[in-house]
């Protein structure tokens, strides 16, 4: 084709460059004369294949990252031009956007040019800065090359045309390629779905030869949960609860005050006692002081040294040696009551309950309106939560102890936990209220054909996980048993986080419906 290769109209051909080589005398357009060409003027110049780095005169603006917006003076796929008074650093790079006028609208094409040039016009006043693009997305980059070519048909760009799915090219460039037949295109073959297909069936695979072993091969409990050892902490004698703010879940430490019982029988009997130890000193204090003042006469004592009613002490009159013997019996009686007072103040004393240990309360009978308790009735229960305290405890069918030794391994699961927890049998027991044990139901120890299994766990558990049920296996080879369990934890982790998904996303009246 001559119009590629050779100068028509003896025009020298000059293809528009943004680099630094570009001609001083060529205008906006990339016409050595300077004058302005009309749009699609040159492409007679130019070969077919280059017209997407032709410049066209489209109106437009350029937006820079600090916020200043010049006017553009030409734009190409490949590039674009500025105007300013100053001149621009040539190997400058900035992030722009293109405000291309479409009609009505305006496009806006953000890319990432370096300043290519910067040439003088009107005496130095103007500047024409070149930049080339760098960096643009693809599919900003189609949206330029449709503008761009447009004006190089000769139409105005809009947003209709654009939609229409034509591209704009002339006639001769379009007959071309409707002329080609295109060759017939292979789809490519599906691989990858096979390669997700056999993955999963492998998947399910090892899940249901997990899950297999694990109910069948696998010793499971009849029942287990979290347990630590139990302190219970009873009333010393009737009275009514005092005041305390403790409740399940609360910590206290060694020597901490709990509550107190008040107990009005005995407060009675220690006033009694109190007054009747005074009676008797005061008895002694007189009749020494009447036997002194006396001088071997008549003494006048009192008939008794407690008085066992309200009514008035009659007084008689004796001899010196009689009344020495009646102070003897008195300071007798007086240092009888002095020991009943003390034993009674020591009985008063067991009634202040302090803690044991540093303890966990699991459970606390409640202070509100003067409750009344008997001696003996339980006032709170603590649980140890020490080093080694807390343990898990299942309940093995006697068909099955005799597989179970100590020190053997176990893998315990607590609810909404996604890992399982090692641990090794600490010891095996018939009776199981040989230590009693909180966190484990009573109806489930009356069975009568199942043995205690204790269970120390590598992992230590938080205090509150006591009265937790597990999930308990019993293993006998450490190996395939670690195996199954990693796998049907892995699903019972996806399995719940899919549960919470579904509670997220999920309205809480389809839920209700659901259920």
């Amino acid at each position: 084709m001559s119009d590629h290769h050779s100068d028509m109209n003896g025009i020298e051909r000059n293809e528009p460059t943004l680099g630094p080589g570009a001609p001083r005398g060529a205008g906006p357009a990339g016409s050595p004369s300077g004058r302005h060409e009309a749009p699609g003027e040159r492409i007679h110049h130019e070969r077919r294949d280059e017209r997407r780095f032709i410049r066209v005169s489209q109106p437009f603006r350029v937006r820079f990252e600090d916020g200043q917006e010049l006017p553009g003076v030409d734009v190409s796929v490949g590039g674009f031009a500025v105007r300013t008074s100053q001149p621009l650093r040539p190997g400058e790079r900035l992030s722009a956007s293109l405000l291309l006028t479409v009609g009505a609208t305006e496009l806006i094409v953000p890319v990432r040019a370096e300043c290519r040039h910067a040439t003088a016009e009107n005496d130095g006043r103007d500047h024409v800065n070149g930049f080339e693009i760098m960096d643009i997305d693809p599919p900003h980059r189609e949206l330029l090359r449709q503008v761009v070519r447009s004006c190089l048909t000769g139409r105005q760009a809009s947003i209709e045309s654009l939609m229409e799915g034509e591209d704009p090219q002339t006639p001769r460039k379009r007959k071309a390629a409707q002329s080609t037949p295109l060759p017939p295109s292979r789809p490519p073959k599906p691989r990858g779905r096979y390669v997700l297909l056999f993955s999963a069936i492998a998947i399910l695979a090892i899940a249901a030869a997990a899950t297999a072993y694990r109910n069948f091969m696998l010793i499971e409990p009849s029942f287990a949960a979290v347990t630590a050892p139990r302190i219970d902490i009873r009333a010393p004698g009737p009275g009514i609860l005092e005041a305390h703010d403790l409740q399940a879940g609360d910590r206290v430490e060694r020597d901490q005050e709990l509550t107190s019982v008040a107990n009005s029988d005995l407060e009675s009997q220690l006033i009694l006692s109190r007054a009747s130890l005074n009676y008797n000193e005061q008895l002694i204090a007189n009749l020494k002081e009447h036997l002194q003042s006396a001088g071997g006469g008549q003494v006048s004592i009192a008939s008794s040294a407690r008085p066992e009613s309200g009514d008035a002490m009659n007084f008689e009159t004796v001899s010196p040696e009689i009344a020495q013997a009646r102070i003897d019996q008195f300071e007798t009686a007086r240092d009888l009551e002095s020991s009943r007072i003390t034993a009674l103040e020591a009985r008063q004393a067991s009634n202040n309950i302090y803690s044991p240990c540093e303890c966990l309360v699991a459970w606390a009978l409640s202070s509100a309106d003067g409750t009344y308790i008997n001696e003996s009735e339980r006032i709170m229960t603590l649980i140890r939560t020490g080093e080694d305290d807390v343990m898990v405890e299942a309940l093995v069918h006697m068909d099955d102890i005799d597989r179970i030794e100590p020190n053997q391994t176990a893998y315990v699961s607590l609810p909404n936990a996604s890992t399982p927890i090692r641990a090794r049998v600490r010891n095996v027991a018939l009776d199981v209220e040989r230590q009693p044990r909180a966190g484990f139901p009573s109806w489930v120890r009356q069975q009568q054909n199942v043995a205690s299994v204790l269970l120390v766990p590598e992992k230590t558990l938080p205090a509150e996980s006591v009265g937790k049920p597990a999930d308990v296996r019993f293993t006998e080879a450490p190996l395939l048993g670690a195996t199954a369990e990693w796998v049907w934890q892995g699903m019972r982790a996806v399995g719940q986080f899919g549960e919470r998904v579904y509670r997220a996303v999920t309205p809480e009246d389809e839920q209700r419906e659901a259920g």
